[in-house]
């Protein structure tokens, strides 16, 4: 493992991050049990507890279990080691991975708040985001997200039935004018009604954005950042396609540009190392990943320990440098999957839909022509015609309104696939269209 120097800055100003915790959360306790696992966890051997609630490691049928990477490395998890894989964790996450993943997290991104700043593991990045909105959302007070978004994140907030104001997005993301305009005219509503409140987060997917494929640029992140500081808002930075970005260069993140500590990052393993690990970790301010780790706590413990163990293993195989490379033949595997998605749409839809082409991940967002809403003509007909694509209503911040958008995803079919799943799409739409016309044409 690579050696770090971690360099502490004192951040620039001291939040109350009491403001961003709704009551019902700030209300909750730690478990004695836990706490005592967690203590217990790196005790002295000579230490006799009779405290935890823990199978004992002998009843367990495992002996070992060997794992051979596609390079050709291997490790084998037995002994001390495989016990540890198979049993209780503290809810923060298994130890030795969390010293590696707050280190390669400091290694990308290099956080300037970074002594006020802790890390807990998850299962997968969508937990994280789960558990940080149900620490923060309130009852009538909104929520900024970008639109479209991440459909598991409206699926997460949709319970608590929040006013979510949408900003809209560009060829380059979220457009900071349309966030300063939105929350201006909100200013102004709560100054004529008390009942209504501030948003106090805003949710946003900043590289190869899901669905649209766009990174925002640098330029946009610090404008977004400093209008973020300017009206005290808590940044949810979802980052699940960081390391699947397109770029020469990889995006400067959020957190590297937080020097105030307003900043929750979610990253994951799950599209470059393995989605059945359900591995993934939450990177923000101290009293906000404890308040997260005791929602874990009281939902699931903590997360895998057999993955954990797995996850580490590899990083102490492959080394940070090695981890990157690997992450960076899965972003070129993409890419070029990407320009076979492209080179069928020129070929099947020019003249019926518009697009960009995505900056990385695995989704081209698709705008269709004189087509005012797509669901129907997806969902049903193109259903009996054996393709499927998902509808645009899925991520809009108001999926109840009409869209003619689609949402593509060029990850798992072959190219044969992808380019029938084109043509197909092409007679769908045209089919359509005429049927639009005829009724026109029946209503004149």
């Amino acid at each position: 493992m690579e050696a770090m120097s971690i360099k502490p800055v004192n951040p620039k100003m001291s939040l109350d991050y009491s403001y961003f915790i709704n009551g019902l959360s700030s209300r909750r306790r730690p478990g004695i049990t836990r706490e005592l696992t967690k203590k217990l966890y790196n005790a002295p051997k000579e230490t006799i507890s009779l405290a935890e609630g823990m199978p004992n490691d002998g009843s367990f049928p495992f002996e070992a279990i060997n794992v051979v990477l596609k390079d050709g490395s291997t490790f084998t998890l037995q002994g001390g080691e495989l016990a540890a894989s198979l049993q209780y964790l503290p809810s923060q996450g298994y130890p030795p991975l969390l010293k590696t993943l707050k280190e390669f997290t400091y290694f990308v991104h290099e956080p300037p708040n970074w002594q006020g700043t802790d890390v807990i593991i998850t299962n997968g990045s969508q937990c994280g985001i789960s558990k940080s909105i149900e620490m923060c959302i309130e009852e009538g007070v909104p929520i900024l997200v970008q639109n479209p978004l991440y459909t598991g994140t409206e699926i997460v907030m949709k319970p608590y039935r929040p006013q979510l104001l949408p900003i809209e997005q560009d060829e380059f993301g979220v457009i900071p004018e349309h966030l300063v305009a939105t929350l201006e005219d909100w200013k102004c509503q709560c100054s004529t009604d008390p009942t209504k409140k501030m948003p106090k987060i805003f949710y946003i997917n900043p590289t190869a954005a899901n669905p649209t494929g766009v990174t925002i640029p640098l330029d946009r992140k610090k404008e977004i950042y400093r209008i973020c500081c300017d009206y005290n808002i808590l940044i949810l930075e979802d980052d699940a396609y960081y390391f699947m970005d397109f770029q020469d260069a990889k995006p400067v993140s959020f957190l590297s540009l937080d020097v105030e500590g307003r900043v929750l990052r979610f990253d994951s393993l799950s599209k470059v190392l393995a989605s059945g690990l359900r591995l993934g970790w939450v990177t923000g301010p101290k009293q906000l990943i404890t308040n997260i780790e005791l929602h874990i706590q009281s939902a699931y413990l903590h997360s895998s320990s057999l993955s954990q163990s797995m996850v580490n293993n590899i990083f102490r195989q492959w080394g940070f440098e090695k981890m990157l490379q690997h992450f960076a033949t899965v972003s070129n595997f993409y890419r070029v999957r990407r320009d076979i998605i492209i080179a069928a749409m020129e070929k099947h839809l020019k003249g019926l839909c518009d697009w960009s082409i995505p900056s990385g991940g695995m989704f081209v967002w698709i705008k269709v022509r004189n087509v005012p809403d797509v669901y129907e003509m997806l969902m049903t007909r193109g259903l009996k015609k054996h393709v499927c694509f998902a509808p645009g209503q899925a991520f809009m911040a108001d999926p109840t309104v009409a869209c003619n958008y689609i949402r593509a995803a060029y990850s798992r079919a072959s190219p044969k696939q992808i380019d029938k799943a084109m043509r197909l799409l092409a007679e769908l739409i045209r089919e359509e269209q005429a049927l639009l016309r005829r009724k026109l044409d029946n209503f004149i």
